[in-house]
């Protein structure tokens, strides 16, 4: 049972896939001539040919078939029909000469949410300790709306875990966003036979989130009430962490919890490895305390953006 929805669920994806890439082919045109442009002096381009070549500059000179293009070794002439993607980027993304692109993964720490959102109709694809997939998409460019499920082997599909997470942003400038909102759990009763499977519980966190900073180096702290049922908790959870970009691929994140009544923090720290579109994170999770497992619990994570 598991197994066809799980397989009906991954020829859904392809399927979709397969068409916007194919409605993509033919908005790809009229797409590229609108982003045809002379930057101003604050702005470098990064053109990808269909050869498979990147180069670096400005546009200087739009023409019928043909842009001229000033890079670092002078100005090169570049057919139209053979750009295959043109991106306009700051030029504090250009470092030593390459090309910075911005980290695929800024809405996120591990599990915790920062206070930045997806642009509107940016979405990724997820997947947590292999038995969590999920997703997230930009409705608009202030509210996120994101999903999934557990994929637990053996286990009927009613009795699998779905959660989703509505995420609201309220301020987002350069160094500083404020977000609110929701991470809402449908946890099957395993312990009582006499409880039916369409009596699930449903429990989860409302939370506040601050994020102060840029993408390549900023501070996310975080205020969540647990509840359970409606019964909401008393004593606030607090989440702190932050990420610093250490090299064009790969940055160092971190994320640490306080729980009301629990005297050990539960702490994290890892390494995000990432290219545009894809990134991974490996790190170790840990208490500090009498329980501390030295080095610590691993942890892994893809997400996939679209």
């Amino acid at each position: 049972m598991i197994r066809t929805q799980w397989l009906l669920l991954i020829y859904t994806a392809i399927s979709l896939n397969s068409i916007f890439a194919e409605e993509h082919a033919k908005n790809a045109p009229s797409s590229l001539m609108s982003r045809l442009a002379i930057p101003d002096s604050s702005q470098i381009q990064v053109i990808e040919t269909i050869d498979g070549s990147t180069n670096i500059g400005r546009i200087v000179e739009i023409g019928d078939e043909v842009i001229a293009f000033k890079t670092d070794l002078g100005i090169i002439q570049i057919p139209i029909s053979k750009i295959k993607h043109i991106e306009t980027v700051s030029a504090e993304l250009i470092r030593k000469g390459e090309f910075w692109f911005p980290n695929p993964n800024i809405t996120r720490l591990f599990f915790a949410p920062t206070a930045r959102m997806l642009k509107q109709g940016k979405g990724y694809f997820s997947d947590y300790y292999i038995f969590f997939p999920g997703f997230a998409y930009g409705i608009t460019d202030r509210f996120t709306l994101g999903g999934g499920l557990s994929i637990f082997p053996t286990v009927d599909m009613n009795d699998q875990l779905f959660f989703i997470t509505p995420k609201f942003g309220l301020v987002q400038e350069k160094t500083f966003s404020f977000a609110m909102g929701a991470l809402l759990v449908r946890i099957p009763n395993y312990e009582d036979e006499d409880i039916q499977e369409d009596d699930p519980e449903v429990a989860g966190i409302l939370y506040g989130v601050t994020t102060f900073g840029q993408p390549d180096a900023s501070l996310t702290a975080g205020l969540g009430y647990g509840f359970v049922e409606g019964d909401l908790a008393d004593r606030p959870m607090v989440m702190i962490g932050g990420e610093k970009r250490l090299t064009r691929r790969t940055a160092f994140v971190t994320e640490n919890w306080i729980f009301p009544g629990i005297d050990e923090p539960l702490i994290s720290y890892g390494i995000r490895f990432f290219g545009k579109r894809l990134s991974v994170d490996l790190g170790l999770i840990n208490t500090i305390g009498e329980g501390t497992i030295f080095p610590g619990v691993p942890y892994i994570d893809f997400v996939v953006q679209f």
